[in-house]
């Protein structure tokens, strides 16, 4: 079981189109957060326009220089159509298959903090963030990745399935005997929401277990693997269905990789080149379009911190995350 208090300080990476924390726990990823720049942030305060009031409420839709819609609550009747009011972020923006769903914002008094790093996003929640120039060798960034994309981890006995949806993220547990699911499921499922920062509607499908004692012993374990994290669930029901509410307030990774994969492997393609060690210019080759998805400041940020040049390489027979990074003579 991992509770709070044991994992510790946050370390946090500036990447290259991204933000990256994680939390490290006998020397892997305990859990994980991950921010793509672009839209407004979790706990940003920051002012905006009225654009429409719901009438008999204190909701409205609130809009943002940056053009971006939320919207917003505990506005007064005062704060009609037009009136420019200071707003904090509470859920951002996410992104689901057809549509986004917008952010969700406070009206607040607080100081305007327009843009928060990850790291003044998690000292906000009253966490201690420590920025570092890389992640120490023993975090299984890639690992982690590695699993977001494929969508499944696995674990002694089986494995588990995520999927996504609008409604909820699901999670099928494939595995078999009882026991694999009691003392090897449950474990990495809560390890799993914690490495992929999943929240909100979490629906688990366990495979049926027909003896209420057996699934008496899958909740058991449940409540102890995930004290620390805050959620309320029911208990397994005759079908092996488990229910999770946690409180949203970003895209899980799993979502961002999942809703936008050929950025995800571009923004990996970075990591790996920022990690080349060798002396010589930076060739990174990749499949076309994951080229295609490498912005011109992006690379120029790389050359900028690597003090190289860099090149680029088309190869279409690569998968769209098996891109790679190696130094070349110049």
């Amino acid at each position: 079981m991992v509770e709070r208090s044991a994992i510790g300080t946050w370390l946090v990476e500036h990447g290259i189109g991204e933000e990256r924390a994680i939390q490290l726990d006998r020397g892997g990823i305990a859990a994980a957060r991950l921010r793509w720049p672009g839209t407004l942030a979790h706990g940003a305060v920051i002012e905006a326009v009225v654009a429409e009031r719901f009438p008999l409420s204190s909701m409205a839709i609130v809009r943002f220089s940056s053009g971006e819609d939320a919207i917003g609550r505990r506005l007064p009747k005062s704060d009609s159509e037009g009136t420019t009011v200071r707003m904090l972020v509470e859920r951002e923006a996410i992104a689901e298959r057809g549509r986004l769903k917008r952010a969700l914002a406070v009206k607040t008094d607080l100081p305007l903090d327009p843009s928060p790093s990850l790291a003044d996003s998690l000292r906000k929640e009253g966490y201690e963030a420590q920025v570092v120039h890389r992640f120490p060798d023993e975090a299984d960034w890639e690992e982690l990745f590695a699993e977001a994309w494929s969508g499944e981890v696995a674990f002694h006995g089986g494995a588990l399935l995520f999927s996504i949806t609008p409604a909820m993220t699901l999670i099928d547990v494939d595995g078999h005997p009882v026991e694999a699911i009691t003392f090897n499921a449950v474990p990495a499922l809560a390890r799993a929401l914690r490495r992929f920062d999943i929240a909100g509607n979490i629906g688990v499908d366990f495979p049926t277990l027909t003896d209420r004692l057996d699934r008496k012993a899958v909740d058991s374990r449940l409540e102890d693997e995930l004290a620390g994290w805050p959620h309320e669930r029911t208990a397994m029901n005759g079908f092996g269905f488990v229910q999770i509410v946690s409180r949203l307030m970003r895209a899980s990774i799993l979502q961002q990789i999942s809703l936008n994969r050929r950025g995800a492997a571009a923004r990996l393609l970075l990591r790996r080149a920022e990690r080349v060690a060798e002396a010589g210019a930076l060739l990174l080759t990749a499949h076309p379009a994951i080229i295609a998805c490498l912005k011109p400041e992006w690379l120029a940020e790389l050359s900028r911190r690597s003090g190289r040049e860099v090149r680029i390489a088309n190869d279409p027979k690569l998968a769209l995350e098996a891109g790679f990074a190696q130094a070349v003579p110049l």
